[in-house]
């Protein structure tokens, strides 16, 4: 069967993730997740996989199948797990946790093969796009470097003491970082494009970006020109990255909005939101062009791939290969 081209899925507290037709708004294959809610979904760059990360475990799950069972199961965290990645080739993935830590796991091994102690409960984890850092955030308001070739943090930040950072996002062109807090402001650094360290942050903006309301997700466009967030206060702000300028409110939401992602030509964005539904918008006219239903409770995690996928991918990404 071949992989469909276009693979989105939600999931969240009704213990099951759900797979849709992006453009019609129907759900085709439904997946019973019992352990617990489902805190983040992702899924693999060759699309063959989805990452449904819970409490406190990881499964991998095959998308276009119809076994219902996952594939793999990534045990070794012991909190909720908030944060789930991948690098560009799909060989490992990356985890973080309420119980302070953040992993790194070869997807064709048993358990994770490196640790490192945020001592915070993890809100958020980022791959840098040189492959070679991961940016965490956690709930004391802290946000450190890894360097993967060190095996050591190499910088610390803290925005705002005491206010917890929900989300971070990295520029795909290494330009930026954007962290958004629990008292609505993001914070932008500016990073030297193609440096090999991000060590040296430059204060940029501060953005008051939802006004005494949780940002619960920041997440820069895939062209590098908008900046979502997502709030509390039930909407989801477009900002335009060059001068910080509001774009669009996106209003229909009825309840928190937890987390969203972009089309891969960042014209669309699709959001998810505790009324149980998750939604498909036309950033160019903020209008909402649809709207999918069939949860029973919060929807807080949406999957999105719509990007072409390159042979040396799927070879790299294959966990069954020897």
């Amino acid at each position: 069967m071949p992989t469909p081209s276009v693979v989105l899925a939600t999931a969240g507290y009704d213990h099951t993730v759900r797979f849709w037709e992006a453009t019609r708004g129907v759900c085709y294959r439904t997946l019973q997740y019992a352990d617990s809610q489902v805190n983040r979904l992702e899924i693999t760059p060759d699309k063959r996989y989805l990452a449904a990360a819970g409490n406190p475990h990881v499964r991998l799950y095959e998308v276009n199948a119809s076994n219902p069972q996952p594939v793999t199961s990534y045990d070794g965290h012991t909190g909720n797990v908030t944060a789930v990645g991948f690098e560009p080739r799909g060989s490992w993935m990356y985890t973080g946790s309420e119980d302070g830590t953040v992993k790194i796991w070869d997807l064709r091994a048993g358990g994770y093969q490196r640790e490192y102690e945020s001592r915070g409960a993890v809100t958020s984890v980022v791959l840098h796009p040189n492959g070679t850092e991961l940016m965490s955030a956690d709930q004391n308001g802290n946000i450190r470097v890894w360097d993967l070739t060190a095996n050591a943090c190499s910088c610390e930040l803290v925005p705002e003491v005491g206010t917890a950072v929900q989300s971070l996002t990295v520029a795909g062109d290494g330009s930026l970082v954007v962290a958004g807090n629990s008292k609505g402001t993001c914070y932008v650094w500016k990073l030297q494009p193609g440096s090999k360290t991000t060590a040296q942050f430059e204060p940029l903006h501060r953005l008051n970006a939802h006004n005494g309301s949780y940002v619960l997700k920041c997440l820069i466009s895939p062209d590098c020109r908008l900046l979502a967030t997502t709030s509390s206060d039930k909407t989801i702000k477009l900002w335009n990255l060059d001068g910080f300028k509001l774009e669009r409110v996106l209003e229909g939401h009825q309840r928190w909005v937890w987390d969203c992602v972009f089309s891969v030509d960042a014209a669309y964005l699709v959001t998810a939101s505790s009324d149980t539904t998750a939604r498909l918008w036309d950033c160019s006219t903020g209008e909402a062009i649809r709207v999918y239903s069939g949860h029973h409770k919060a929807v807080v995690c949406c999957a999105l791939n719509d990007s072409a996928v390159s042979d040396a991918v799927e070879a790299e990404t294959d966990i069954n290969s020897p």
